[in-house]
């Protein structure tokens, strides 16, 4: 298996997690293969990640490899500066599934000295949220690790909602399955919830009036063998009522979602090109 062929079977088979981490990885593959064929398979190994496809649209109409991975390093100090800022000592912070963005930003408040903990959700059926918490637990940050169906036990004490993001679009964010659940509980209990994001995680097609994709991965990943009569669904994303949202954070700054899509269009209109 070539490095490309590689760099695909891992962004496929969930081995690389995180939207810019797929996104990055995709911009690395080009390096092996560039040729429209093969751009075309990276953008259909998850539909339903916008990042990607515009770190495809941004190298394929000019933009430089090295200034698509400047632009994540740009991303990473710029969320780490103002997520950071949310946190403050003896807080509670909830996050659900595995964020890159969230990490960072956990990582920065520990560095800054902040003592706080963290409440995450185990993420059924892949287990992406043990991933979250190997990672802080080793940075020496406390977590408590909670049962999906017991999320609400946690975010009744939390501070506040910390989550990433896969997709955005002119009126919905898209994250893992599970968290418009979480964030309608964390609404209900006066917990604010920021999504922390990378702008080209925005979707241009949903002007147009195309629906974003929700990837749906194999149902085997929940029950290998269920008994006839028995339908498994295992959607991996799902969209967000931004009425559940307190702003979104990214390397623009923090935004409610519509001034949010207004910034985009002046900050990126190769997007829209």
């Amino acid at each position: 298996m070539d490095k490309f062929d590689a760099i695909c079977k891992a962004i496929k088979e969930v081995k690389i997690q995180g939207a810019e981490n797929v996104a990055k990885a995709a911009i690395e593959a080009l390096k092996y293969k560039s040729d429209n064929q093969s751009i075309k398979k990276l953008i259909s190994l998850r539909p339903t990640e916008p990042c990607l496809r515009n770190s495809m649209k941004f190298v394929t109409s000019g933009g430089k490899i090295s200034e698509a991975l400047a632009h994540f390093d740009l991303v990473d100090r710029r969320l780490n500066e103002y997520g950071s800022k949310k946190i403050e000592d003896g807080y509670r912070v909830f996050t659900h599934c595995h964020s890159s963005s969230v990490i960072n930003i956990l990582l920065q408040a520990k560095k800054e000295g902040k003592k706080f903990k963290v409440y995450n959700t185990e993420t059924r059926p892949l287990m992406q949220g043990r991933v979250t918490a190997k990672e802080l637990a080793k940075a020496g940050i406390p977590v408590v690790h909670f049962i999906d169906s017991a999320a609400r036990i946690g975010l009744k004490k939390a501070d506040l909602m910390l989550i990433g993001c896969d997709a955005i679009t002119t009126d919905k964010v898209f994250n893992k399955v599970g968290t418009e659940m979480f964030a309608e509980i964390a609404y209900r209990y006066d917990v604010p919830v920021y999504v922390c994001t990378d702008s080209w995680k925005f979707d241009v097609e949903g002007i147009y009036g195309e629906e974003e994709p929700i990837e749906k991965r194999p149902t085997k990943e929940v029950w290998s063998d269920p008994p006839k009569n028995v339908k498994v669904l295992n959607p991996a994303f799902e969209k967000i009522n931004p009425h559940f949202i307190t702003s979104i954070i990214s390397e623009l700054g923090e935004f409610k979602l519509s001034s949010f899509v207004s910034e985009i269009k002046k900050v990126h209109p190769w997007m829209f090109r």
